[in-house]
C-alpha cells in the first residue's frame, strides 16, 4: 500500500487492515467513515505515537486539525487526557463524519472532542496544554509555536511548505538546505524561549516534509 496517496480510505479497503492492533482499528474506522486521504492516516499515527513517548495526559489542542484525527488519535493512546479541542478555520464537513465513526468504535471519545472553526490565535491556550499540528502550512507553524510558548504550553509540530521568502532562515542557509534552515532555526528559538525540545523524523515514505519537532518548558 502507498502510504503517502493522497486517495481516499473507503470500506473497500477494509480487509487491508485486518489485524487486531489499535492501528488497525482506527484504520477500519476511519475506512467506514469513507472521507479520509490515505497520506493522513499514516500521518496522524506516526505523529501521535511519538508525541506520547514523549508527553503524557494534559488537555488535547489540535491547530489546522483538518479532520481532527491526530487529535482522537492521541486520546485513544493515552486516555489520561480529560479532552481535545480540534480547530481550523475551516472544517471539513466530512469532519463530523470521521468523529462519527471513531465515536461508533470507541464510545468514550464522545463528547471528548470539541470541534472549533475559527482564527488560530483567537484560540485560548493554558501551560496544561498539549498543543499539536501536522503540517499546518508555512508561517502557521511559527504561530502555532509561538501561541504555545506564551501560554507555556507542550508542543508538538511537523512542519510544512516553508516560505523561504519570509520565514527566519537563522543565516544557515548556506550550510543547510531551506527547509532544514528554518526547522533548525525554530529549535534555536524554542531553546531560547526556556524549552527542552527533541527532533524526530516520520517514516520518509509517507511524507518528504517529515520532521517533526516536540518541545516542553523546560
Amino acid at each position: 500500500m502507498d502510504r503517502s496517496s493522497r486517495n481516499r480510505l473507503t470500506p473497500q479497503l477494509l480487509p487491508q487492515f485486518s489485524g487486531e492492533t489499535l492501528f488497525d482499528a482506527i484504520a477500519r474506522a476511519v475506512c467506514a467513515a469513507g472521507c479520509l486521504p490515505r497520506k493522513e492516516l499514516f500521518e496522524a499515527w506516526e505523529v501521535a505515537r511519538r508525541v506520547r513517548r514523549r508527553f503524557r495526559g494534559r488537555r488535547i489542542v489540535d491547530l489546522a486539525c483538518g479532520h481532527g484525527l491526530l487529535a482522537q488519535v492521541l486520546l485513544l493512546l493515552d486516555d489520561s487526557s480529560p479532552e481535545a479541542l480540534a480547530v481550523d478555520l475551516r472544517l471539513p464537513k466530512s469532519a463530523a463524519s470521521l468523529a462519527a465513526s471513531l465515536g461508533a468504535a470507541w464510545p468514550r471519545l464522545v463528547g471528548r472532542v470539541q470541534f472549533l472553526e475559527t482564527d488560530l490565535s483567537h484560540v485560548p491556550l493554558t501551560c496544561g496544554d498539549l498543543v499539536v499540528s501536522a503540517h499546518a502550512c508555512g508561517g502557521l507553524t511559527d504561530l502555532i509555536l509561538a501561541r504555545a510558548v506564551a501560554a507555556g504550553a507542550t508542543v508538538a509540530v511537523l512542519p510544512c511548505c516553508h516560505d523561504l521568502k519570509t520565514g527566519e532562515l537563522g543565516g544557515l542557509e548556506g550550510w543547510l538546505d531551506g527547509p532544514l534552515a528554518m526547522d533548525a532555526t525554530r529549535v534555536a528559538w524554542l531553546r531560547a524561549q526556556g524549552y527542552r525540545v527533541y527532533t524526530q523524523l516520520i517514516p520518509g515514505d509517507i511524507t518528504p516534509k517529515n520532521r517533526l519537532l516536540l518541545a516542553e518548558p523546560a
